[in-house]
C-alpha cells in the first residue's frame, strides 16, 4: 500500500524520511494532488539507469528500423564469436 502524506508533515522531516524504504517511497501531496516522491539515492539512481537502458534501446530498435536488422549470423561476425 502507497505510503501517501499532507506535504505540511515534513514540518517533522525526520520521521516521514524514516519511513522511506528500498521500494517503498513516501509521496507527498499538496492540496490533496500528488506533488513529490521521496526514494532512497540507490532506489533514484536504479530508475535513471532503465531510464537510460530504455532510451538506448529505442535507439537502437529506430535504427533497425531505418537500416535494417542484422541476423545472429551477422551479430556473431561482428563480434567476432
Amino acid at each position: 500500500m502507497p505510503n501517501i502524506k499532507p506535504i505540511s508533515d515534513l514540518r517533522n522531516y525526520t520521521e516521514v524520511l524514516k519511513e522511506v524504504q528500498e521500494d517503498h517511497p513516501v509521496f507527498l501531496t499538496r492540496n490533496g494532488r500528488g506533488e513529490f516522491a521521496i526514494v532512497k539515492i540507490e532506489e533514484f539512481d536504479k530508475l535513471k539507469a532503465a531510464v537510460q537502458l530504455l532510451a538506448h534501446l529505442e535507439q537502437g530498435e529506430k535504427s533497425a528500423r531505418e537500416n535494417g536488422w542484422l541476423s545472429a549470423d551477422q551479430v556473431e561476425a561482428l563480434l567476432g564469436v
